[in-house]
């Protein structure tokens, strides 16, 4: 009898390890799947970094004898305005007069949007960052708010996702404040390197969000404010489209350098109004304390 009992407790602890050694194998082939699925994704978006970055050859408009207008003229983020006046169509000296220079020497990007639809149709614009590593494109699920929270722009599952907005915002960006959201990743890809912004020479100093949307248009967002903010859902709890909040929202964000924030880097010689559209940037703090998150918010140049 007691040779049998040993046997049998030799039996369970043999079933023991074969079933603690297919979790490790289950264990080492998820990381495994979600490295590569990261590894991937990254690589997707250097390639289309570089595609959006490359001049092409090939003009893309004429002017009104017939010559090509040379492509680094066209892809220079100029608004519709500019591009007619490039393509000798048009006069718009009087407006180029009314547009900071930060506008009218936007950079360019050569977006294919086609090939861009091919790779995710929920791709709908690309936000570039100077001074930070953020030139990726932006997108929105049509029905889920919290998919691309954790999928990556292939549609894999995991990290690092993508730059995304939820579907309170509309499209094309004329909401008071357009909230678009992006990972603290430990590699200073996504929205890492924005808390570049940390730094209060980077705030006090011009710097720029540049928006480009499939109609064309490159939109300019002037930075104003970095700051750690309460981790809650801005445009759940403020109704923008009321003015009375509006405005007590901006004076919130203008005041928080004299309030308890962790950090608060303010620009005090720019005056947002409720007649203004802003664009707020949302990720992790650095310590990734879930009841906070990192906001950069700059205000449009050119609505």
């Amino acid at each position: 009898m007691h040779s049998d009992n040993k046997g049998s407790g030799n039996k369970i602890w043999l079933y023991a390890g074969m079933l603690l050694a297919l979790a490790a194998v289950i264990g080492a082939v998820y990381i495994a799947v979600r490295y590569k699925n990261r590894i991937d994704a990254e690589n997707s978006y250097r390639d289309l970094a570089e595609s959006v970055n490359s001049v092409s050859d090939d003009p893309l408009i004429t002017d009104d004898q017939g010559g090509a207008i040379p492509d680094e003229d066209v892809h220079q983020g100029l608004s519709p305005e500019g591009l007619l006046q490039a393509s000798g169509e048009g006069d718009v000296s009087d407006n180029e007069e009314e547009l900071p220079e930060a506008v009218t020497s936007a950079p360019g990007k050569s977006l294919d949007w086609d090939e861009l639809h091919e790779t995710n149709p929920d791709i709908y614009a690309r936000i570039y960052v100077p001074g930070t590593s953020i030139d990726y494109p932006v997108l929105q699920h049509p029905s889920s708010n919290e998919y691309y929270l954790n999928h990556n722009l292939d549609g894999s599952y995991g990290f690092p996702g993508v730059i995304y907005t939820e579907n309170y915002n509309s499209k094309d960006f004329t909401d008071p404040n357009t909230v678009v959201y992006g990972h603290n990743m430990d590699n200073t890809t996504m929205f890492s390197t924005l808390h570049n912004f940390r730094n209060p020479d980077m705030v006090s100093e011009p710097h720029y969000i540049y928006i480009y949307t499939e109609d064309g248009r490159t939109l300019v967002y002037e930075i104003y404010a970095a700051y750690i903010y309460p981790s809650i859902h801005l445009l759940l709890n403020f109704d923008i489209n009321n003015d009375y909040i509006f405005e007590q929202y901006l004076r919130n964000i203008s005041n928080m350098d004299s309030t308890s924030s962790d950090l608060a880097n303010i620009r005090h010689d720019i005056d947002v109004t409720v007649n203004d559209r802003i664009i707020t940037l949302s990720t992790c703090t650095t310590d990734h304390d879930s009841s906070k998150r990192f906001l950069v918010t700059g205000v449009l140049l050119n609505p």
